[in-house]
Order: C-alpha cells, then sequence, then structure tokens
C-alpha cells in the first residue's frame, strides 16, 4: 500500500467526522465515505443491530474488512468509526495509505452533540459521561499516535473547520 491524497479521519464519535468530512471532501474534490454507514449499507442493518447480534468483536471484524477495501481507493475522505484504532491492523492501513486526521472535542461537546442520538451502542449506557470520558482514557493516546493532523472540532461551522483542515492537508501534501 502506498501513501495516496487519502485522508482519513479518526477520533471519539460526536467530534464531528462526518459532518466535518462531508465538507472537508467537498474542499479537496474528493469522495466522501463513512465506514460506519458503508458496513451498515452492505448489511443491509444498523450498527445497533451488529452489536446486538454480534457484539463488539463482530463489529470490529466488519469494521476491518471495510477499511481494507476503502484505502485500496484513490481519493477519498473516509470517516472511520471512534473505535476503530483500537485494531493494529487498520491503525497499519491507515498509517501506510494517507494522511491521518484526529478531530477531538472535549467530553462536554461530545455529550452535547450526541444527546439526542440513540443509534450509538455505546452510549446505551444510563451514565453517558462516565461512558465518553473512559472511552477517551483508552482511546485518545491511540488518535495521537497515528495522527498527522491534530484538530480540535469547536464550535466554528464545520465548512469553516473544513477549509482549515483543508489548508493543512495542502501543506502536507507538498512537503
Amino acid at each position: 500500500m502506498s501513501r495516496t491524497n487519502n485522508v482519513y479521519l479518526v477520533g471519539p464519535m460526536g467530534v464531528g467526522k462526518t459532518t466535518i468530512g462531508k465538507s472537508l471532501a467537498k474542499t479537496l474534490g474528493l469522495e466522501f465515505l463513512d465506514s460506519d454507514k458503508e458496513i451498515e449499507t452492505r448489511t443491509g442493518v444498523s450498527i445497533m443491530t451488529i452489536f446486538d447480534i454480534e457484539g463488539d468483536i463482530g463489529f470490529r471484524k466488519r469494521e476491518t474488512q471495510i477499511i481494507s477495501e476503502l484505502v485500496n481507493r484513490r481519493g477519498i475522505v473516509l470517516a472511520t468509526g471512534g473505535g476503530s484504532i483500537l485494531q493494529v491492523e487498520n491503525r497499519r492501513m491507515l498509517r501506510n495509505s494517507g494522511l491521518v486526521i484526529y478531530l477531538y472535542a472535549t467530553v462536554e461537546m461530545q455529550l452535547e452533540r450526541t444527546k439526542n442520538n440513540d443509534t450509538r451502542p455505546l452510549l446505551r449506557n444510563k451514565n453517558r459521561k462516565n461512558v465518553l470520558e473512559k472511552l477517551m482514557s483508552e482511546r485518545e493516546s491511540l488518535y495521537r499516535q497515528e495522527a498527522d493532523i491534530i484538530y480540535m472540532t469547536g464550535n466554528q461551522a464545520p465548512h469553516l473547520a473544513a477549509e482549515e483542515i483543508a489548508t493543512e492537508v495542502r501543506q502536507k501534501w507538498q512537503s
């Protein structure tokens, strides 16, 4: 696998990987893909259903399979699932085939952005804040370790965040 003009967005849920990713793809003239949506499209069921039937292990296998297919495409912005970074194979594939961008936000911002979303299996727990804090403590070092670019998603409009990220991406591509 050679590095391409692919861009991979990693980070926890609720940081804007999908929302910013769509705008980033448009800004860079690339195709936008979302690994979770690809899984749902191919299986015909929701991520929640996959978690219910196959558990985390089954879902992670599907996720790795999808990522292994998508990294072979050219000219994409891929929003990955928050836990995709946990698999060594996923980290290797992303690192070796494109730019990895870690999008992050405070736990409070993640809570706000996910408060009306009941489709996230890991947030079925009553104490969402504790879950988000635990996930962040388990995953943040991996996100940072793999990132070519680290970007804090604040309160700015997604298209403005995408423009700022696109500037950094273009600089990386030229260096």
